[in-house]
């Protein structure tokens, strides 16, 4: 036998190998639950003097006084006014410190920034608005900002009066 033909009957299964090997790693969901995925960023916001964290379109990501520690309040029809930004499962969301993802209700999975699911809210059109800033229902939400505190950024005057809670 040549030491071309033995080299290749080595070669072959060593790559037939490794291929399956990445067939069942990708089907697994491993080659999923390592990925990441920028989806947040810091912006200085010009109406409330401070950066605040924001979604990949530059709009204000919220989170709610009362949720914490995996509890949800923000369910039905509250998701008419807050949308949750969402990522695949297995993905860790990027772009700013103290990120990380809780599981929603329905099973998916919400970015967090220091442990409170983030929001955007529908009233905010461009880069910039804040008109969820203060909305008080069952709990008061904030702008996340990385330059308070705590997650929230400083209390802005709200457009809106007391509005009655929505849970569930």
């Amino acid at each position: 036998m040549t030491r071309t033909a033995t080299i290749a009957k080595l070669i072959v299964p060593v790559v037939f190998a490794a291929a399956l090997v990445a067939v069942f790693a990708a089907d697994s969901g491993t080659a999923k639950s390592m990925s990441k995925q920028a989806v947040v960023r810091t912006a200085n916001n010009p109406t409330l003097h401070t950066k605040v964290l924001v979604n990949r379109k530059g709009l204000t990501l919220y989170s709610l006084s009362v949720e914490q520690r995996g509890r949800f309040i923000c369910t039905g029809s509250c998701l008419s006014l807050w949308t949750p930004l969402v990522v695949p499962k297995g993905t860790t969301p990027t772009g700013a410190l103290h990120l990380g993802t809780v599981r929603r209700p329905d099973g998916r999975a919400q970015v967090s920034y220091r442990g409170r699911p983030v929001y955007t809210f529908t009233q905010d059109r461009k880069p910039g608005d804040v008109k969820g800033n203060g909305f008080k229902d069952v709990g008061v939400w904030r702008p996340a900002s990385p330059a308070s505190s705590g997650n929230t950024a400083p209390p802005a005057p709200s457009p809106y009066p007391g509005y009655p809670g929505y849970g569930g």
